[in-house]
């Protein structure tokens, strides 16, 4: 059976000096931990939390977003093969931040889980209900149609996705 994934999501916060502590104390409680574990930090961080992590295998580097493209103009986008060079393992793909205030769809979701597998990189597929979908008794349906979006894009067994 394969350990279950803790994903710390640090969203639009953090600055140098606070990376530090809050990695360290992430660090020291995760000792003896019976999982694997991953902190999704912001672009801007990636580099200096792959060097704090260099040398242990406790926790691993996440990015909180991927382009769903390979390359190309798309300014302030990060790509999965510059996600590789800080040896990123995971990044999260289908935010309800994403898809509300960047209005991502589903097919968007699916192209970035794409590219990140495409790349090596374990994406984190987060699903779940708008509070409208909730209200209209709509949250089973609205689910199912996310990870359809993203088996479709696969073409493989949903198990090769992780799902959160």
């Amino acid at each position: 059976m394969k350990k279950k994934l803790i994903a710390g999501n640090w969203k639009m916060n953090g600055s140098l000096s606070a990376n530090v502590s809050l990695l360290q104390a992430v660090l020291d409680g995760s000792q003896g931990m019976n999982c694997q574990a991953a902190v999704c930090v912001p672009a801007a961080y990636l580099a200096q939390v792959q060097s704090m992590l260099s040398g242990q295998y406790l926790i691993a580097l996440g990015s909180q977003d991927v382009s769903a493209q390979e390359v190309g103009a798309y300014t302030g986008e990060i790509s999965a093969g510059m996600l590789k060079d800080f040896s990123v393992r995971y990044v999260i793909v289908g935010h309800s931040e994403r898809r509300q205030h960047h209005a991502e769809s589903d097919v968007t979701v699916a192209d970035k889980a794409q590219r990140a597998l495409s790349a090596g990189i374990t994406p984190i597929v987060c699903v779940g209900e708008t509070l409208a979908d909730r209200k209209a008794g709509k949250t089973e349906e609205g689910v199912k149609r996310q990870l359809a979006a993203v088996k479709k894009k696969k073409n493989k067994p949903c198990n090769e996705i992780k799902v959160t």
